[in-house]
């Protein structure tokens, strides 16, 4: 079952002070001068995991777009205080033409830590994917092309993002641009 927020563990203590002490020594207009996690600065790492398939290894069949295109379940570490949006991108990143869209989400809950499978979550926004379709389209890579890396990537972002329905995976970065807090990937494979 996935962990909500008031179940994190806080940042210890001497790496606070330590990022507190380096605050205002970066380069101006680069956040290096940010904490990790504020609007601005550099991205924390959420860490991403399913139980369906260890980092890495093969994605369950019954996900594949030609099986029961059921999007795996995700889980991911609490997202940083200050987040106000979480969103989900799947591509592949192995595809012929360049990265393929599997499934953007967004409009995610910040206190969420994860979806179940072949679930939305509610209030969610499902966007559109590389087979002209809204939600999850699961991996077809083409046959004999070999194994394909599909990357999940979860966002934190510190304002709404605003996407509606069929938004796109450009639409998705667009509006984390100066927003993204956080993030955590995972890789899933899958060939044909």
């Amino acid at each position: 079952m996935p962990k909500h927020r008031d179940q994190q563990t806080p940042m210890d203590p001497e790496d606070r002070n330590r990022l507190e002490r380096t605050r205002g020594q970066g380069t101006a207009g680069t956040g290096e001068d940010l904490l990790p996690g504020e609007a601005g600065g550099p991205p924390v790492r959420l860490e991403v995991t399913s139980l369906a398939f260890e980092d890495g290894e093969a994605l369950p069949r019954r996900c594949a777009h030609d099986d029961e295109n059921v999007s795996p379940p995700l889980e991911w570490s609490a997202a940083p205080d200050a987040t106000a949006e979480l969103a989900v991108l799947c591509e592949d990143l192995d595809a012929p033409k360049g990265r393929f869209t599997h499934w953007v989400l967004s409009g995610i809950e910040p206190s969420a830590t994860g979806v179940e499978e072949g679930e939305v979550p509610t209030g969610s926004v499902m966007g559109a994917n590389g087979f002209g379709e809204i939600g999850w389209g699961g991996p077809q890579p083409p046959p004999g092309d070999g194994p394909h890396r599909y990357l999940f990537t979860v966002f934190a972002s510190s304002a709404p993002l605003e996407l509606a329905t069929g938004a796109g995976a450009d639409d998705l970065r667009a509006a984390l641009e100066d927003n993204e807090l956080a993030r955590g990937e995972l890789i899933g494979m899958a060939e044909r």
